[in-house]
C-alpha cells in the first residue's frame, strides 16, 4: 500500500515532469531550496501546508491534486494485466498442445 508521503512525492514529480521543470527550477518558483525539494521527492521529509501551497502554485495546479491517488485504476489495470497474461499463457499451451 502506498503511504501519503509517497503519493505526494510521486505527484510532485509526475507535475513537475509534466511542466518541464528541473527540481531546481520547481524550488525557485516555490520559493524553497532544491535540497529541501529534494528530501521531499524521496519522502524523506514531508513539508509544511504553506510549502505545499507554494510548490502546488508554482506547478499551475490546485493543492489537493498533490494528494490524487487513482488506487483504483491502478487496480483495474493490474487485473486487466493478469488477464492478457493467461490469455497469452492458455494461447502457447494451445499451440503446443495442437503440435503448431
Amino acid at each position: 500500500m502506498v503511504n501519503i508521503r509517497e503519493i505526494l512525492a510521486g505527484n510532485i514529480k509526475k507535475y513537475r515532469g509534466k511542466r518541464g521543470y528541473s527540481q531546481d527550477k520547481l524550488a525557485e518558483l516555490a520559493g524553497i531550496s532544491s535540497q529541501y525539494l529534494a528530501t521531499i521527492e524521496t519522502c524523506r521529509k514531508f513539508p509544511t501546508p504553506e510549502v505545499m501551497e507554494c510548490i502546488a502554485n508554482a506547478l499551475q495546479i490546485e493543492a489537493y491534486e498533490l494528494f490524487t491517488y487513482y488506487a483504483g485504476a491502478e487496480r483495474e489495470l493490474n487485473k486487466l494485466r493478469q488477464e492478457i497474461i493467461g490469455e497469452v499463457v492458455s494461447t502457447i499451451k494451445q499451440c503446443f498442445l495442437e503440435g503448431k
